[in-house]
């Protein structure tokens, strides 16, 4: 008989006292160990239960298959066989193993790349907010006084936030006003010593003016340098483009210094920000960047700001170089934080509907002249944002304002020629007509004027009655027929250009130029 449970012959048969079945010994007393029944019936059972049964010795018969050569060769090829079925099968669950090892590890450094971004995210709201958060206590009550203005921005006719409502500023705060206050202080000072430098470049010099170089910046396929700034400290000259970008260039080295990428449209203003390695752009993108050097000396993007909602025409740095301020399309200019490229005041002037088109700081940086498409230039008190002064009697757009460094004239440029304006008597005392006026612009001195139209124009400044005396006339080498910027390099001993081609022109004195060989107009 068979074993109830294997179903092969007892080695060492016993029999159940209440089933009757026959079992092998180690495999019922294993049972009822583990589980105290008879694995069968299912009924109780003891180790007493189990009676051994006395037989003679079993020999177990030998398989067919093992009893002759071809079996034993069969057998071990089954084996084999099973043998090669179970290594594939293994083989291939370790290879889903590893890849679900490599996608869970993929997984985890994606999670851990995410979790970083966050929390520099995270620390920038919380340094923004703690700036927010220290400016706010302090917000000025003219600003939130005055109807037209709301925190710096024009308050809705019917009380609701429509979609392209402008969001609500902290205000210019007292701390703020305080540093530009100081700020106006001592640059009054100073001016009341200034002198003339004896390395300004004469008259006769400036007579003698060549053009020494030309400089192909920018793209061919999109030509034209809609502005240009030169930082004195280093002779740096930065330009903007219509091709989307803005270039540094090193004078001396005749070298680009770095390409900065990042606009979608035309580049439409450009600052230095004082001597720290910082540029402010502005575009038809409706964006201002703030621009930062590497320690490789190339240039990356800090702060995209996005609170105009129209092309932003013009950026000008206040003199502590800690604010400064846009002018937008928009009918509003906004006054930021350098350093966080928080916007703290939006306004507008809610009597007068006009769209900027540029703008300027007084050189003691407590007033704003702004240029608009109505052929208005506004004066503004930065303090209260209140405006203090308007200047009619231009015709078309205009176009640049450029302040004085003696801070008593202000030079404005339109289609009709550029007008000069007394700050103390507010009219305007001299006209010079020059069609399609693109550009005007006091040196540092104070005592130069320079003025881009279809050529460019060298005035040497005077007083409201003395005259202003042409000193040079400079031709427009691209063949546009538009020189779009004039600026004035240190001491005035060369003059920068840049016209609807896309190359930069430097005029000055023969055989006083230190670039190295400049390329060819193309």
């Amino acid at each position: 008989m068979n074993c109830a449970i294997s179903g092969e012959v007892p080695e060492v048969p016993v029999v159940s006292k209440k089933s009757g079945l026959l079992y092998e010994k180690r495999l019922i007393e294993r049972h009822i160990s583990d589980y105290g029944k008879c694995p069968v019936t299912g009924e109780p059972h003891t180790l007493e239960d189990i009676v051994p049964i006395k037989t003679g010795k079993i020999v177990k018969p030998k398989a067919l298959h093992a009893a002759s050569i071809p079996g034993l060769l069969g057998a071990f090829q089954t084996e084999w066989d099973s043998l090669i079925l179970s290594n594939f099968s293994l083989e291939q669950q370790l290879h889903t193993a590893r890849q679900e090892l490599s996608h869970a590890l993929y997984q985890h450094d994606a999670a851990c790349r995410v979790i970083a971004r966050l929390k520099n995210e995270r620390d920038e709201s919380r340094q923004l907010l703690a700036e927010a958060e220290r400016q706010l206590p302090a917000v000025p009550e003219a600003s939130t006084a005055n109807a037209a203005l709301s925190n710096g921005k024009r308050a809705m006719d019917d009380g609701e936030q429509g979609p392209d409502a402008k969001k609500m500023r902290l205000g210019i705060s007292a701390e703020v006003i305080t540093e530009l206050t100081d700020c106006n202080a001592a640059l009054s000072q100073q001016r009341k010593k200034r002198q003339i430098p004896k390395t300004l470049a004469s008259i006769d010099a400036l007579e003698k003016f060549t053009q020494l170089s030309s400089h192909p910046l920018h793209k061919t396929n999109k030509p034209g340098i809609f502005s240009m700034d030169i930082l004195h400290s280093k002779d740096i000259i930065a330009t903007g483009g219509i091709d989307t970008t803005a270039v540094l260039f090193d004078r001396p080295s005749g070298q680009i210094l770095s390409t900065l990428t990042g606009h979608s449209k035309k580049v439409t203003s450009i600052k230095f920000v004082g001597d720290a390695d910082l540029v402010l752009t502005a575009s038809s993108d409706k964006t201002v960047r703030i621009w930062g050097s590497s320690e490789d000396g190339n240039y990356s993007c800090r702060h995209t700001l996005k609170d105009h909602s129209a092309e932003v025409r013009a950026v000008t740095v206040h003199a502590t170089n800690k604010y400064f301020v846009s002018a937008s399309l928009d009918s509003t200019w906004c006054f930021y934080d350098l350093s966080s490229g928080l916007c703290l005041a939006q306004v507008t002037d809610g009597s007068d509907e006009v769209d900027y088109t540029a703008a300027a700081f007084h050189p003691d940086g407590l007033i704003l002249g702004t240029g608009t498409a109505q052929s208005i230039v506004k004066i503004w008190d930065v303090k209260s944002q209140a405006n203090v002064a308007k200047f009619g009697g231009h015709t078309g757009a205009i176009t640049s304002v450029s302040f004085s460094e003696n801070g008593y004239f202000l030079a404005t440029a339109a289609l009709d020629g550029v007008r000069l304006w007394d700050l103390r008597k507010l009219k305007n005392f001299r006209t010079f007509d020059f069609p399609d006026a693109n550009s005007v612009e006091f040196d540092h001195s104070g005592s130069y004027l320079g003025i881009a139209a279809s050529d460019i124009r060298v005035f040497q400044t005077a007083s409201v009655k003395a005259e202003w005396n042409p000193i040079k006339t400079l031709p427009d080498m691209s063949g546009t027929g538009k020189a779009t910027c004039v600026k004035f390099g240190p001491d005035s001993k060369y003059i920068a250009v840049a016209s609807m081609d896309r190359n930069l022109r430097i005029f000055g004195l023969p055989g006083d130029d230190n670039t190295e060989d400049s390329a060819q107009d193309s």
